[in-house]
C-alpha cells in the first residue's frame, strides 16, 4: 500500500427536478463539513472467474464535502465544495511483497498532474478530470421514481430511479448511452462479439442527506461462435459518510458565476462527460521494426500455421497505428515472397492512412503485379467493417484502366460483396453504394459477351441486392449454360423470406421445363429454392411425382435430395412427409432408382453456442462422369447463420472423350471443367481447369497432377473493438481478433486407361484468436489477454469407376489430426515498466475424423478399394 494525501477541488451544480416538491440531489446543511471514505475498484479476469483472484486495483482516498453557495431564488440549485485526500492505491487483491508492482513507488510518481477542480484548468490531464467527473456523478441523483435521460460521466444516458423509503436505487442503461468513443464489430454476428453491460447504483440516505453510496458496473464479453473465450470488467465504487463536522459558512453571491471567479478566476467550466484519455506507449517497437520481429513467420510455405496468423494479427494492431508514410516503407522494399502477405496485413487495418498507402503503390495498369492487385481485392472483400471511401476507390479503379481481365473481373466481385456489407449496416442509401449498384446493374443490362454478363451476376451474387432479383430470374430462365446456372446459385444465397411468388414460380418452370428445356445443374438448383422456400403441399408433390421421368441420374439426385431433408429434419421435411403418405408419390418404384448421384448433410459440431454443419452433393451425368460436386460447410446459431466454405467442381461436355451419349440439354455444351469457391459468404472468382475440347487434350498431355490454388493468404475474421468509459474515471476497452491462415485447393484427374476420374479439394487452414481486456487508468494498466489457436486440415476425395455400369462411386471427408492451444494472461503493470502476471494455458488434440456419408457410400467405397488396382499411370 503507498500513501499520499492530495487535495482537489469539484465543483458540482445540482439543478431541480421537473415534480414539484421533489430535490434531484442531497440535502446539505450550510455550516456542515462532511467526511467520507471512498473507494473505487476495478477488476478483470475470466467470466466465471472469482473475483479473489482476478487482475486489478483499489484507488481509496477521503472526500469532504460543504456546501459553498445556495441560489437565493431556488433552494435546488446547489454549489458543492468536494476536497479529496489521502489517496491510496493498491492490489485490488492481496499478493506478497514481492509480486507486488506498487512495491517501493510512491503516488506521487503513480498519479500524475495536479487536480484543481471541476472547473478545471485547460491544460489539466485527463484522466484526473474523469476521476472527479466519477465521483461527481455518484452525487447526482432524484429522490422520486421515474425515468429520464440523464447526463453524467457515461455520457447522455436512460436512467431510472426506485425510490423505497431511504434507500434510492438507481439503474443507468449503458446501451443507450451517447458518447464520443472508438468502436467497430465483426460484420457477420456468428464472427462478432457478445456484450452485456449493467449499471446499478444503491443510495442509503439519512435525514435526506447521503449515508452510503455502492455503485457497480458489470461489462461481459463473449466470442459468440465460442464464449468459453471472454473476458469481464467489474467496477465498484463506495462512499460512506465517516463523521460531521463543523464547517465554514456560505459564500454570499446571486449568481454561481461569481463565487466560481472568487474562488479562482482560471477555472473553465467542463462538461459533465468524460474526455477520452489513451496512454502512450514509449518503448514501443517501430512498424518496420515489429516487422521484421514477425517477418519469417509469413513465409508463404507457413501460412498454414497458427503463428502465421497470430504475427498477422499482431501487425494488424501496428499498422493500425502508423502513418501512410510508414506503411508505404515496408511495402515498398519488401521483397515478392512476402508482399502478397504484407498486402493481406495492411488491406485488413481498414484505416485511412492504410488505404491510401495500398492504392497508392499498386498500379492496377501494370498487369505485372496482378497477383498483389487480387490479394488486395479479396483481403477487401473479407474486409470486417467496410468503409464509403473504400467502395468509392474500388468504383473508380473499376471505371479506369485495368490490364488483367481477371482483376478487372475480381474488382466488380468485390464491389458487390462490399455493397451487401454497407448495406447490412444501414448504409444502402450512402452515394458510394448508390452508384456502385447503378453501374453493375445498367452494365449487366448492355452486356453482350457471356464473359461480362457472368462477371456481373458474379457481382450480384455478392450483393444480394431484392431489386436484382427480376434480373437475376430473366437469366436463370432464359440464360444460357453457365450463366443460367450462375444466375439461380445467386438467387439460391438470398435469405427464403425475400423470394417473392413470383421466384417460386419461375423456378417451378425451370425444374419442370414448362417453357424450355434446361441443364440437370439448373434445374437441381430451382428445386433446391423452392424445397427451402417454405414449399407448398402441391409444389413438393409434383417434384415427388417428377421422379422416374428425370434422366438418370437426375432421378438419383432428387431422390437423395428428398432423404436427406427427412434424416436432417429441415424445415420442409414436415410437408414432405405429408406428400408421402400418398401411396403415387411414395412407392417402390419412385424410391428404387439407381444411379450414383446423391446428397447428403451432416453435423460436423453441435454446441450451445454455435453448431456447424457439412453438406456434400455430387451430381453425374448418364455417362458415369463429374457434371458438379458441391462441398459446404455452414456454421449458424440461433439466429444467424454463416456460410463458411463453399467449392464446387463442375465439369461438362466431356462424353466425347468416352463415346458416351450426353444428357438430354446438353448436347451442344462445350467441354469444360472449373471450379468456384464462397468462403465466409463471400464468393470468390471462379476457376477454369480447361476450356474447350483443345484445351482439355493440351492439359491432359502436360499434367502434372498438382491440384489448382483457389485461395491462399490471410484472412481477418474476427475483429471487435470497443471502448467503454467507467464510471469511476478510467477508460476500458476491449479488442477481439480473429485471424485465419488458409490454402484451399481442389483438382480434377481423369484417366481413360483406368476409367476413371477423381477430384480432390483440400482445405488446409489455421486459426488464432486473441482477446485483451484492459482498464487504463493511465497511471496503472490491468487486464487479461486470451488467445486460441489452432490448425487443421479438411479434405473431401471423390473417386468413380466407370469402366463397368453403374458406375463405383467412392466420396470421402476427412479431418486430420488438430492441435488446439488456449493461454489466458492476467496483467498489472505501471508506466516504469514494472510488471505482474499470472499465466495459464492448455493444449490438446482434437482426433482425426472420416466424417459420416449414407451406408450406400461406404458400401461402395469398400467395392472401389478393394477393387482397385495400382494406378500409377498418368493422370490428369
Amino acid at each position: 500500500m503507498i500513501l499520499l494525501t492530495v487535495l482537489f477541488l469539484c465543483i458540482i451544480s445540482t439543478y431541480s427536478a421537473s415534480v414539484k416538491g421533489h430535490t434531484t440531489g442531497p440535502s446539505l446543511n450550510n455550516d456542515k463539513l462532511y467526511k467520507f471514505a471512498y473507494s473505487a475498484e476495478v477488476y478483470v479476469d475470466g467470466v466465471k472467474a472469482s473475483l479473489q483472484k482476478s487482475a486489478g486495483y483499489r484507488i481509496s482516498s477521503g472526500v469532504d464535502v460543504n456546501l459553498l453557495w445556495r441560489n437565493p431564488d431556488n433552494d435546488d440549485d446547489q454549489l458543492i465544495k468536494i476536497t479529496i485526500k489521502d489517496v491510496q492505491v493498491e492490489n485490488v487483491n492481496e499478493r506478497p511483497a514481492a509480486k507486488s508492482i506498487f512495491k517501493g513507488k510512491s503516488t506521487e510518481k503513480i498519479i500524475r498532474g495536479k487536480v484543481k477542480t471541476f472547473y478545471s484548468y485547460q491544460n489539466e490531464p485527463g484522466f484526473t478530470q474523469n476521476i472527479k467527473r466519477g465521483l461527481a456523478s455518484l452525487f447526482q441523483l432524484q429522490l422520486h421514481s421515474g425515468s429520464s435521460r440523464e447526463v453524467d460521466i457515461s455520457g447522455k444516458c436512460n436512467t431510472t430511479y426506485h425510490v423505497r423509503q431511504d434507500q434510492v436505487t438507481k439503474i443507468k442503461d449503458l446501451d443507450s448511452c451517447e458518447i464520443k468513443k472508438k468502436g467497430f464489430t465483426s460484420h457477420n454476428r456468428i464472427l462478432d462479439v457478445g456484450t452485456k453491460a449493467t449499471s446499478a447504483t444503491v443510495y442509503v440516505l439519512e435525514d435526506s442527506f447521503i449515508k452510503s453510496i455502492k455503485a457497480e458496473e458489470n461489462f461481459v464479453f463473449l466470442l459468440n461462435y465460442r464464449q468459453k473465450t471472454g473476458a469481464k470488467i467489474v467496477s465498484k465504487q463506495r462512499l460512506e459518510l465517516r463523521s460531521v463536522q463543523a464547517g465554514l459558512g456560505l459564500i454570499a453571491a446571486k449568481q454561481v458565476a461569481s463565487v466560481i471567479k472568487t474562488l479562482d478566476p482560471n477555472y473553465v467550466a467542463m462538461p459533465l462527460e468524460a474526455e477520452p484519455v489513451k496512454s502512450e506507449c514509449k518503448k514501443c517497437p517501430s512498424l518496420s521494426e515489429h516487422w521484421q520481429s514477425i517477418r519469417e513467420h509469413m513465409h508463404p510455405d507457413k501460412l498454414s500455421k497458427a503463428e502465421a496468423a497470430k504475427s498477422f494479427l499482431s501487425f494488424i494492431q501496428n499498422i493500425r497505428k502508423a502513418t501512410k508514410e510508414e506503411i508505404l516503407k515496408i511495402i515498398r522494399s519488401e521483397n515478392k515472397e512476402f508482399l502478397p502477405q504484407v498486402v493481406d496485413a495492411v488491406t485488413s487495418a481498414q484505416t485511412p492512412e492504410s488505404l491510401e498507402a495500398i492504392l497508392e503503390f499498386l498500379d492496377f495498369k501494370d498487369a505485372s503485379t496482378s497477383t498483389l492487385q487480387e490479394r488486395f481485392l479479396y483481403a477487401c472483400g473479407f474486409a470486417s467493417h467496410p468503409s464509403e471511401t473504400l467502395l468509392k476507390s474500388l468504383t473508380e479503379k473499376f471505371k479506369g484502366d485495368v490490364a488483367n481481365e481477371e482483376i478487372r473481373e475480381t474488382l466488380v466481385i468485390v464491389m458487390g460483396a462490399l455493397i451487401r456489407k454497407l448495406c447490412d449496416r444501414g448504409g444502402c442509401k450512402l452515394p458510394a453504394v448508390v452508384e456502385a449498384k447503378r453501374l453493375i446493374l445498367n452494365r449487366l443490362e448492355k452486356a453482350k459477351k457471356d464473359d461480362n454478363v457472368q462477371m456481373y451476376l458474379l457481382a450480384l451474387k455478392n450483393a444480394l441486392l431484392p431489386e436484382a432479383i427480376p434480373v437475376l430470374l430473366k437469366y436463370s430462365e432464359s440464360g444460357e449454360g453457365p450463366i443460367s446456372s450462375l444466375a439461380a446459385t445467386a438467387l439460391q444465397r438470398y435469405d427464403p423470406s425475400s423470394l417473392t411468388k413470383e421466384v417460386k414460380e419461375t423456378m417451378n418452370r425451370i425444374y419442370h421445363q414448362t417453357r424450355r428445356v434446361h441443364e440437370k445443374t439448373v434445374r437441381t438448383t430451382a428445386a433446391a429454392i423452392i424445397l427451402n422456400s417454405n414449399p407448398s403441399y402441391m409444389e413438393v408433390k409434383n417434384i415427388l411425382l417428377s421422379i422416374g421421368e428425370l434422366p438418370m441420374e437426375m432421378n438419383k439426385y432428387m431422390l437423395s435430395m428428398i432423404q436427406d431433408i427427412l434424416h436432417f429434419e429441415m424445415p420442409s421435411s414436415k410437408t414432405v412427409r405429408q406428400v408421402l403418405k400418398d401411396m403415387r408419390t411414395h412407392n417402390y418404384d419412385r424410391f428404387s432408382k439407381m444411379g450414383s448421384s446423391s446428397a447428403y448433410t451432416g453435423y460436423i459440431t453441435r454446441g450451445p453456442d454455435v453448431s456447424s454443419t457439412y453438406s456434400l452433393d455430387i451430381l453425374y451425368s448418364g455417362s458415369g462422369i463429374l457434371r458438379r460436386s458441391n462441398m459446404n460447410i455452414h456454421v449458424f446459431d440461433r439466429n444467424t447463420e454463416l456460410h463458411a466454405i463453399q467449392v464446387v467442381i463442375e465439369a461438362q461436355g466431356l462424353e466425347s472423350i468416352i463415346a458416351a451419349t450426353p444428357d438430354e440439354g446438353e448436347e451442344n455444351l462445350d467441354s469444360f471443367a472449373g471450379m468456384s469457391a464462397i468462403l465466409f459468404n463471400f464468393q470468390l472468382r471462379p476457376v477454369t481447369f480447361f476450356q474447350g475440347y483443345g484445351d482439355l487434350m493440351s492439359k491432359m498431355l502436360s499434367a502434372t497432377g498438382d491440384p489448382m490454388n483457389v485461395v491462399k493468404g490471410l484472412v481477418l475474421l474476427t475483429d471487435y473493438l470497443q471502448e467503454i468509459q467507467l464510471q469511476s474515471g478510467p477508460m476500458a476497452s476491449a479488442e477481439f481478433l480473429g485471424g485465419l491462415a488458409i490454402d484451399i485447393s481442389g483438382g480434377m484427374e481423369f484417366s481413360l486407361w483406368y476409367r476413371e476420374s477423381k477430384t480432390n479439394v483440400k482445405n488446409r487452414v489455421a486459426t488464432f484468436i486473441a482477446g485483451n481486456t484492459e482498464v487504463d487508468s493511465f497511471f496503472i494498466k490491468t487486464g487479461m489477454e486470451t488467445t486460441l489457436e489452432a490448425e487443421t486440415s479438411l479434405d473431401f476425395i471423390s473417386t468413380v469407376q466407370f469402366s463397368q455400369y453403374p458406375f463405383l462411386v467412392c466420396m470421402q471427408m476427412d479431418r486430420v489430426e488438430s492441435p488446439f492451444r488456449t493461454h489466458m494472461t492476467k496483467y498489472e503493470s505501471l508506466p516504469s515498466g514494472r510488471r505482474y502476471t499470472a499465466r495459464r494455458g492448455k493444449a490438446a488434440v482434437l482426433a482425426g475424423n472420416e466424417y459420416p456419408l449414407h451406408q450406400e457410400n461406404s458400401n461402395m467405397c469398400k467395392k472401389v478399394f478393394g477393387a482397385k488396382s495400382d494406378s500409377a499411370g498418368s493422370w490428369f
